[in-house]
């Protein structure tokens, strides 16, 4: 089975734990499955949570053992896939963001040409962050039967709809078999519409689609003028902006649907995270008894007291803090774009790194390195740097000359210093820059030495 996981999002709706690397679908804040089936979910601690995306894979493994899984995804997410899966999975880089169908057809030629899948094998799209049952995977080897049977040449799964949503398109299905023919699609309605839809049988649109992988190659071709995946991916900037709904959904008629009945959520604000968050405080902090329906997320290093509060939010990060009435905490995108600042946190592919403080001309970091990983064998042309290591073992390297490094050790790198660190255990280390240009830009790498 070849499953293709959409990973978008601008992380403004779960601010301040997600931002533009740090997406919702990379949060940690959930209990592992097997963790909830045992009944152990009461315990909080933030390194047994693991993200939607961790989540999702291991969904997919236990419908599919030999699943091929590749994540289509912008280039500032690639660090936070590889440091949460690993190298388990493929990644197909959008050069920039271009809707649904342009990303699509880019990771179709991925796994044609880079991947080697064949024109007749199955290809399923799914977002990369439903919060679902495992029945919902189960359903994924239907679809794929429905592909190979070359009875209709795009097939949905839709989602049996709970309540009238105003949030989620509707397929309508010609009959009300498990299996049936597609009739129309329905735009957003409003609720009266939406129950409408439902008692005529519709069904919630999930964003799950399936199809040969040649059908999808012929139509991108038919609107995309390029020769291969290198081609479109050089070019990609020049695609038109349109989503796979209106370039392909449209304008098919062969398309059925296959019913899930099972659990399904599509988890976009604090108010439906707060909803599956398996105990009200995550991280430091105390809440007393007064507090109802009232969670706290907190990633900061200091507690949090919350007491008294009714059907709220409070969220802390090095990002900033969120105190949200729960009803109001969907509305808080706008508010977030308003403001100006940089990210104070992201995962990368060999750890992770915390903005500590900020001055005029200096700037302090957390730098964790996971164990037998290391940093780019770099330099700067504008700012010295002097590590502190507060915990681990590793070897750094400054101008080619290697020095093992421990728990109290103090490394000063002057501009234009060849360096870098290699991680033998996990390390942390504290990372001041000083300098009158203090820029991510401002890195020259090399080829690491032997």
């Amino acid at each position: 089975m070849n499953i293709v996981l959409l990973s978008g999002g601008s992380g403004k709706r779960l601010w301040p734990l997600s931002n533009d690397v740090r997406s919702k679908q990379f949060i940690k804040m959930f209990h592992p499955i097997e963790d909830n089936a045992d009944g152990n979910a009461a315990n909080s601690d933030t390194d047994n949570l693991e993200s939607m995306v961790q989540r999702v894979y291991g969904q997919i493994k236990r419908a599919d053992a030999n699943a091929t899984v590749t994540i289509a995804t912008s280039k500032s997410q690639v660090s936070a896939i590889h440091n949460q899966l690993g190298d388990k999975v493929s990644v197909c880089v959008e050069p920039t963001r271009r809707d649904t169908f342009p990303a699509i057809a880019l990771a179709a030629a991925f796994l044609q040409d880079k991947l080697h899948v064949s024109r007749d094998e199955a290809v399923i799209i799914c977002p990369v962050d439903p919060y679902v049952d495992d029945s919902y995977f189960d359903c994924f080897n239907e679809l794929e039967k429905m592909v190979k049977s070359g009875d209709y040449n795009l097939n949905l799964m839709g989602v049996e709809p709970t309540y009238p949503s105003e949030k989620y398109g509707y397929i309508q299905p010609e009959k009300p078999e498990h299996i049936s023919k597609v009739s129309a699609f329905k735009e957003k309605p409003d609720v009266e519409t939406a129950q409408k839809y439902i008692d005529e049988g519709a069904l919630w649109n999930c964003g799950v689609f399936a199809f040969k992988l040649g059908y999808i190659i012929d139509r991108a071709h038919e609107l995309i003028d390029f020769k291969d995946y290198q081609d479109l991916f050089d070019h990609y900037e020049d695609c038109k902006k349109i989503s796979f709904d209106y370039a392909v959904g449209e304008h098919e008629t062969s398309i059925g649907v296959v019913r899930y009945s099972g659990s399904w959520k599509d988890i976009g604000s604090w108010n439906t995270f707060a909803e599956e968050m398996h105990e009200n405080m995550i991280g430091k902090g105390e809440m007393d008894e007064e507090c109802v329906n009232s969670n706290v997320v907190n990633e900061l290093n200091i507690p949090i007291i919350a007491m008294g509060l009714k059907d709220m939010v409070v969220a802390a990060s090095n990002d900033g803090i969120l105190v949200a009435d729960k009803g109001r905490s969907s509305f808080i995108k706008p508010y977030v774009e308003r403001l100006t600042q940089h990210i104070r946190y992201a995962e990368k592919s060999w750890g992770s790194f915390t903005v500590v403080d900020v001055q005029p001309e200096a700037l302090v970091i957390r730098v964790v390195l996971l164990p037998d990983h290391r940093l780019h064998y770099h330099s700067h042309e504008h700012r010295d740097e002097v590590w502190t290591v507060m915990s681990g073992e590793g070897t750094v390297i400054l101008d080619d000359v290697k020095k093992d490094v421990k728990a109290g050790d103090v490394i000063s790198i002057k501009v234009g210093q060849k360096h870098t660190v290699i991680a033998k255990t996990e390390l942390v280390l504290n990372e001041v820059q000083v300098g009158k240009e203090i820029s991510v830009e401002d890195k020259i790498k090399y080829d690491f030495p032997v």
